[in-house]
């Protein structure tokens, strides 16, 4: 009687048709990999919806760093991994550069025991960073060998993080200038007063001066006045710069259905 293996569950998220089935089928060739594919962010978050509800959740995620856009523009190629199918090679049209790197925090949230791992056509320090930061176990290049990937793939399954070794200082120098970033925000987050918090996290949520009026109970005037003082304190000049140095400081938004501040109906 054979011996059972323990198989990992891959899900490939990658919008070049040609280079997604031929990772899939390399990786499939694998006597302990099942794998699937999904061409786009939505159809892999139905792809993990269905197999956790029919309990046989995916162990890794792969997702292609540049997700999300086939657009106008030129077309690219994307290389295969070494070791996959002949054949393997194929192209798509691609506008400007998108990061698929808002799936990982997603899922991250979603399904934390999926680790993933980002797919990048070319070395990115600053975008390994954000993936790392997003949840990321792994950044790989596309074109490394299968061997290389499938490393990875049982690595980050035992939580270690693999990174190229030529990536290692940027990302490093990302991560901590990032540090000190957030920690300066968040310096300049506690100098505020709890109103100004909330007029802040409405902000980060996206209402304008009237709508966090009507959600405070607040006038117009003392709103503006409120979100004049924010700026300040903060040291930028406009709602996007407070809203950016507000979510590096961990700062959330406002919730936008049923929970009104009660003592929101103190004029601050």
């Amino acid at each position: 009687m054979g011996v059972s293996v323990a198989r990992i569950r891959v899900l490939v998220v990658d919008d070049h048709r040609i280079f997604a089935e031929s990772l899939a089928a390399a990786l499939a060739a694998e006597p302990d990999v099942d794998v699937s594919a999904a061409g786009s962010g939505p159809a892999a978050l139905r792809c993990l919806e269905r197999a956790a509800a029919e309990g046989r959740r995916y162990d890794v995620m792969l997702v292609d760093a540049d997700l999300g856009v086939l657009a106008t523009g030129g077309a690219r190629t994307v290389p295969a991994p070494r070791g996959a199918p002949d054949g393997a090679p194929g192209g798509g049209n691609a506008g400007g550069p998108v990061d698929g790197i808002s799936l990982v925090a997603g899922v991250r949230s979603g399904q934390p025991h999926i680790r993933t791992v980002v797919l990048a056509e070319r070395d990115d320090p600053r975008r390994a960073a954000t993936a790392l930061q997003a949840g990321a176990s792994g950044w790989v290049a596309k074109d490394c060998s299968l061997q290389r990937l499938l490393t990875v793939i049982r690595g980050v399954l035992r939580d270690e993080t693999h990174l190229p070794a030529a990536l290692l200082t940027g990302v490093l120098r990302e991560l901590t200038a990032a540090r000190k970033h957030r920690t300066e925000s968040e310096q300049l987050v506690e100098s505020l007063t709890p109103r100004e918090r909330e007029v802040l996290r409405c902000m980060v949520a996206g209402l304008g001066r009237k709508a966090v009026a009507e959600r405070l109970f607040l006038s117009p005037h003392t709103v503006r006045t409120h979100m004049q003082n924010v700026l300040g304190k903060l040291g930028v000049h406009s709602t996007l710069a407070a809203v950016a140095l507000a979510r590096r400081a961990g700062v959330g938004p406002a919730a936008l259905t049923g929970d009104v501040v009660e003592r929101g109906g103190q004029l601050a």
